[in-house]
């Protein structure tokens, strides 16, 4: 099977948009008034949302009628942000990116008319864009068989079920975002990185490109040398709060010098910015690094996409001192390291 236009990204597909009429069911909803789910489709949903690919709608119907025949099909829960109404195919693709905070990238889009196809493709040349009538095929393309399935994956789509119960409860309260926060019971967990966690932080290695900062990916079996060296740290962060688990969103590797410690890679998942702890497993490294009496760098590679990293490591002290190996080479003093927020319990081991 191949995709019916070229696609530039080449990341793994984090999110599939289905349109509905001759797409996921056979007929046209508004003018059938019945339609039957298109044969093997429930099964792809289901395989997809196995592996945490996230799925949501792109499709020009009555909302309403739309949700009412997917709710029908048992296959409602599912979809994620979906965009159902009159708007071109390319403004609802771009506002399920936005909404699910991952790159338009890395989305595909399942469609049979080509003419949308073409207007997305046009609009956004990095979504991946499939005929319908290549369903069937979806499960065994090389962008959706993540190497891993781990936990994390498998719970992707309800914990960005309680991203949106998250939201909906900051719309309704009055006070300040801060105060907000208070609210969540947030509790932050950074560990060194024990054998079990290494298909996960892979995964988060090849998937977060927007807040990683070198954009350098590791292997599984690279992480597990990290693990076994004396002479790296590797530590994973994850987050919890009132609403459910965040799951594994922290990654951090160091190499250990005599004077100087080096951080290689530090990445935040995008689904945490907003909660107010961006900074907090990079603090934690930079009071590593004072305690045992070293000096500590990070590398650095900026791009269009990794900017708030940057941000981040300003915000936390750090200065370029040079480059190496096309990577900018920053480093703080270590003089003031800030405290987590109020707001936030941090636990380490």
């Amino acid at each position: 099977m191949t995709a019916s236009v070229e696609r530039r990204g080449t990341g793994p597909i984090k999110c599939v948009v289905w349109d509905l009429d001759n797409t996921l069911w056979d007929g046209v909803l508004l003018e059938d008034g019945e339609v039957t789910l298109r044969p093997g489709v429930a099964e792809v949903v289901r395989v997809l949302d196995e592996r945490g690919i996230l799925q949501s709608i792109a499709s020009r119907n009555h909302s309403e009628a739309a949700i009412e025949q997917l709710e029908r099909f048992g296959l409602r829960d599912y979809f994620l942000a979906p965009q159902i109404g009159w708007n071109p195919k390319s403004e609802s693709v771009a506002a399920i990116a936005e909404t699910l905070n991952i790159g338009i990238d890395t989305l595909a889009l399942i469609d049979d008319q080509s003419f949308e196809r073409e207007e997305v493709s046009f609009s956004h040349p990095g979504v991946l864009c499939l005929d319908a009538r290549d369903v069937a095929g979806i499960p065994e393309m090389p962008v959706f068989t993540p190497r891993f399935v781990t936990e994390d994956s498998r719970n992707r789509r309800s914990m960005y079920l309680g991203s949106e119960l998250r939201d909906a409860a900051q719309r309704e309260f009055g006070g300040t975002s801060e105060d907000f926060l208070a609210t969540l019971d947030m509790t932050f967990v950074i560990t060194p990185a024990a054998e079990a966690d290494l298909r996960r932080a892979e995964e988060l290695s090849v998937r977060t490109n927007q807040l990683n900062s070198t954009g350098i990916t590791y292997s599984y079996e690279e992480l597990r040398e990290f693990v076994r060296s004396p002479d790296h740290l590797l530590l994973v962060a994850g987050l919890d709060d009132r609403f459910g688990s965040y799951g594994k969103i922290g990654l951090g590797l160091v190499e250990r010098g005599a004077e100087i410690w080096t951080l290689k890679l530090l990445l935040m998942s995008c689904r945490v910015m907003s909660r107010g702890v961006g900074t907090v497993l990079l603090n934690h490294i930079m009071r590593l690094a004072r305690d045992a009496g070293v000096r500590l760098q990070a590398e650095f590679l900026p791009n269009d996409r990794n900017r708030v990293m940057f941000v981040t490591y300003r915000f936390a002290g750090f200065q370029e001192v040079g480059t190496r190996d096309g990577l900018q080479i920053l480093e703080s003093d270590l003089g003031h390291i800030q405290d987590p927020p109020a707001y936030l319990t941090v636990r380490t081991g």
